[in-house]
């Protein structure tokens, strides 16, 4: 039989590695991207799923513009949450099951810990609010869906986007000598894409075999780093020798308040036998290699 999956957001840095993983394990993936299905249009997404038949629907998509959902809540309500509830209908009506990932902006970053599932969360802006809104459709609608929180991804899917991730913005203002100055007051759980899909794919199987896993998961990287330290780990490890000064959010103002705090502790992934996310200097030292 047949294994037919479909990854929605598939050309973002982890949309391109859920396909690639899927592909690896023999899934036939029916990739979507914004160019090819507007997932904010419920009868395209329907019928979409219903022409696939996929028995599992991967969601990767996301409008991710933190500052800009504050001037635009509406265009990340219709993208984070109601296109959720509009996939989650769909697999209802196919019974296909839902994968979709989520962030650690869904807490506010004052606990002064690492958030495991079961801590309280309480979002902080549009974005923030947007994302919980989709995990809310997603459990709405599906008894069993799967709900991957993650944080700071980054893939060398991101060359390819206009956006890019964190590495490549530090990279580009090394190459054009520019003042490079990040904050220090500022605590997450960087997540490299191919572990985050692999252990995706992982737990997605092991749902087929234990109705018990199901709802909200943490799949961070296994490191709490400001974003400081991520980034003098970076240039360390692409051997750059550049310098990089601390600064706080106070100095840096944003539209959107963000978590100060929320590194990811992945307490679920592992009660089911997860493997561990790969060391940060690991996954950097990969991402360097794969970039090139």
């Amino acid at each position: 039989m047949e294994k037919r999956v479909a990854v929605f957001g598939a050309y973002g840095q982890l949309g391109v590695e859920l396909c690639a993983e899927l592909t690896r394990r023999g899934y036939r993936v029916g990739a979507f991207g914004r160019a090819k299905l507007d997932i904010t249009n419920g009868e395209l997404v329907e019928k979409a799923i219903a022409e696939l038949d996929p028995f599992a629907v991967f969601n990767a998509a996301a409008y991710n513009m933190v500052d800009v959902a504050e001037r635009e809540p509406i265009a990340a309500y219709e993208t984070n949450a109601l296109a959720v509830r509009n996939l989650a209908l769909a697999c209802r009506q196919n019974d296909a099951r839902l994968v979709h990932f989520s962030t650690d902006y869904v807490f506010d970053g004052r606990l002064g810990r690492a958030y495991t599932e079961q801590d309280k969360v309480h979002p902080l802006g549009a974005y923030a609010v947007s994302k919980l809104a989709g995990e809310l459709y997603a459990q709405a609608y599906l008894d069993r869906a799967i709900i991957v929180r993650t944080s700071g991804v980054f893939g060398v899917g991101a060359l390819k986007t206009a956006r890019g991730n964190f590495p490549e913005t530090m990279l580009r203002l090394a190459r054009e000598g520019k003042p490079i100055r990040v904050v220090a007051d500022h605590t997450a759980s960087p997540t490299f894409a191919p572990a985050l899909a692999s252990r995706s794919v992982d737990l997605f199987e092991k749902s087929l075999l234990d109705a018990r896993v199901s709802g909200v998961f943490h799949l961070g990287g296994e490191q709490a780093i400001s974003w400081f330290e991520y980034a003098q780990l970076l240039f360390e490890k692409a051997g750059i020798v550049v310098k990089v000064q601390a600064t706080n959010d106070r100095e840096y103002r944003t539209a959107a308040q963000r978590p100060k705090f929320s590194a990811l502790e992945n307490a679920r992934s592992r009660e089911f036998g997860i493997a561990p996310m790969p060391a940060l200097s690991e996954a950097v030292e990969s991402y360097l290699a794969g970039r090139k």
